[in-house]
């Protein structure tokens, strides 16, 4: 086992907004993996899954997104979409000067799968390659055309506004201690504004129909039994790549957060194999 060095410390956003950034590193690290997290959670979430990667040699960074955890902003806002794209930029600009010459992998689950493939199909970035997992991409079934409606027009009128977070935790995993750890959280949001709902609400469908645009290989992880985000989206946009070396899997039982689930080692291991086999390619 690999003696890890782990820091927190603080970057400028696209904007000057002070957002915090944490990395967990091995002494002689081989490859980057940058973490972003999902919607109304943060970086320390993603705790585990870092120190698994640190541990066999990997650099791990990961950041909270503007509004999230311990990044400064507006709890839960976004102006647009982009903003959040800016600041993903913005770290990697740093990481990269951090571990000069070193392939960087970019790692999304949820609203930062959805932010790592906007990224990807918008600005193509200087990456090895990309996974994310449950991306956002496709509202789930149980919300109506009203609500989305509803959420269109009053983000327009008053973005500021906050909505409760309602989600139901048994969607995350079907280990409950993930759920009771989500719920006990004092960093994870108890609301979301209504500009941030909008602006992913919009972004989802633009980025479904631009997979053509990926310029690297890209992995797709999803779990079959994911109700927050149907993993029927993530098959949709894999049909539109065209970069050789890319896949999707879907996890039969899994549920959204499968990185959290009884099962979550033999996920890692898939995200190590694909990154090792493509690192042989390269």
């Amino acid at each position: 086992m690999q003696t890890l060095r782990h820091f927190e410390a603080s970057f400028a956003g696209y904007d000057g907004t002070p957002l915090f950034r944490q990395a967990w590193l091995p002494p002689s690290p081989k490859c980057v993996v940058l973490l972003v997290h999902g919607i109304a959670e943060h970086s320390g979430r993603y705790a585990m899954l870092a120190q698994w990667f640190a541990s066999r040699g990997f650099a791990v960074h990961a950041y909270d997104q503007r509004g999230h955890g311990r990044s400064l902003g507006r709890r839960g806002f976004v102006r647009s979409f982009s903003e959040l794209l800016d600041d993903l930029e913005h770290l990697l600009v740093k990481v990269r000067k951090e571990h000069p010459g070193l392939p960087i992998t970019l790692v999304g689950h949820s609203l930062g799968g959805l932010v790592v493939l906007a990224l990807l199909c918008e600005r193509d970035p200087l990456l090895a390659q990309a996974i994310v997992s449950g991306p956002a991409l496709r509202v789930s079934d149980g919300v109506s055309k009203l609500q989305i409606a509803l959420v269109r027009l009053v983000g327009k009128l008053v973005p500021w506004l906050t909505v409760p977070n309602s989600l139901d935790l048994a969607d995350l995993s079907r280990d409950p201690e993930v759920g009771r750890r989500y719920r006990e959280d004092p960093l994870v949001q108890q609301k979301i504004s209504v500009s941030l709902a909008r602006e992913v609400l919009a972004q989802g469908p633009r980025t479904l129909q631009a997979g053509a645009a990926v310029r690297i290989p890209l992995l797709i992880l999803h779990g079959a039994e994911d109700r927050i985000c149907p993993a029927a989206a993530s098959q949709d946009f894999f049909r539109t790549l065209r970069v050789a070396g890319s896949d999707c899997k879907i996890y039969p039982g899994l549920r959204h957060e499968i990185f959290q689930e009884p099962e979550h080692e033999k996920v890692y291991q898939d995200l190590l194999t694909w990154i090792q086999n493509r690192e042989e390619q390269r």
